[in-house]
This record gives structure tokens, C-alpha cells and sequence, in this order.
């Protein structure tokens, strides 16, 4: 290869096909569109997906899982964290899990959880508490403010038929 060859057939300005203009253009006659079928006529595109007559790779592909896109988003924070992230004293609700970094996602809703020591003195602010945590927030002297909104949804226990 030489150094010449690298730009060859490159053209800044290329000069449009003009297309149906005689059979010594080589595009005349069906411009360059075959004979007959529904790609001769003029606005006439294959969707992005077709594959022609066999089966689309979006329909071979097996479907699992689930997206509820009406689902809340719960942010879960564990009290380790906040030992590290807050100061004593200090009050802990969405916002400021935002602005130190530990709620990175936009969420709709806040969980605390019991895993890890507290020590702190904090007031957490959140929509939902799990038993653990409340005991621990409570020992370490603090304060958690449950906030208004759904509870969450019971399981009910499948009944068991009794022994006769």
C-alpha cells in the first residue's frame, strides 16, 4: 500500500446520481428499483425490524422478567451509612441522602434499614422504617419521623386446613 492509496476514491465533492435520466446513465429505466414488488414505488421503506419473510429477531427472542413502569421507586439505606455519612445532631431525610451522594437515583420513596451500628444522635426522616432500625435509632438516642403516604401491602398467609 502507499501513501496515495489512503484517500483513493474519497472525493470531497461528489456529484449526485441522477437517476431515470436514460439507459447511457446506468440508473434508468426502474432507477436502480427492479422490476415489480412493493419496493419499485416512490416513499416506500422496510420498517427498521423486517427481515424479510423470515422470523424477526425481536419475536425468536424469549420475553422474561417484569417492568412495573407505575411501581414506586424506594430508595434503601442502611444505618451503617448513615453512621458514616452523618454528623451527630444532624437531620437525615430524602434531600440530604441526595446531597451526600448515598440516594443516587431519583426515588419516590424512603426505607431505612437495620444493618450496621449506630451511635449517632440523628433525626431520619422517611417513609418507612424496618423493625431493626427503629430499635436501634431509639437506643442510640435519636428520633425517626415516619412520613404520610401507602402503607405497604400485607401478605396474607395461605391457610392451612386442620388435622380432623
Amino acid at each position: 500500500m502507499n501513501i496515495n492509496d489512503a484517500h483513493r476514491g474519497i472525493h470531497k465533492n461528489t456529484k449526485r446520481l441522477r437517476i431515470g435520466r436514460g439507459i447511457g446513465s446506468g440508473r434508468g429505466k426502474t432507477s436502480g428499483r427492479g422490476h415489480k414488488g412493493q419496493g419499485q414505488l416512490a416513499g416506500w421503506a422496510a420498517p427498521v425490524i423486517f427481515e424479510g419473510a423470515r422470523m424477526p429477531l425481536i419475536r425468536r427472542i424469549p420475553k422474561r422478567g417484569f417492568h412495573n413502569q407505575w411501581g414506586l421507586r424506594v430508595a434503601i439505606v442502611n444505618l451503617g451509612d448513615l453512621q458514616t455519612a452523618f454528623k451527630s445532631g444532624d437531620d437525615v431525610n430524602l434531600e440530604t441522602l441526595q446531597a451526600t451522594g448515598l440516594c443516587k437515583r431519583p426515588c419516590d420513596r424512603l426505607k431505612i434499614l437495620g444493618q450496621g451500628e449506630l451511635k449517632k444522635k440523628l433525626k431520619i426522616t422517611a417513609h418507612r422504617f424496618s423493625a431493626s432500625a427503629m430499635e436501634k435509632i431509639k437506643q442510640a438516642g435519636g428520633e425517626a419521623i415516619v412520613l404520610p403516604g401507602p402503607k405497604p401491602v400485607k401478605r396474607k398467609k395461605p391457610k392451612v386446613a386442620a388435622a380432623k
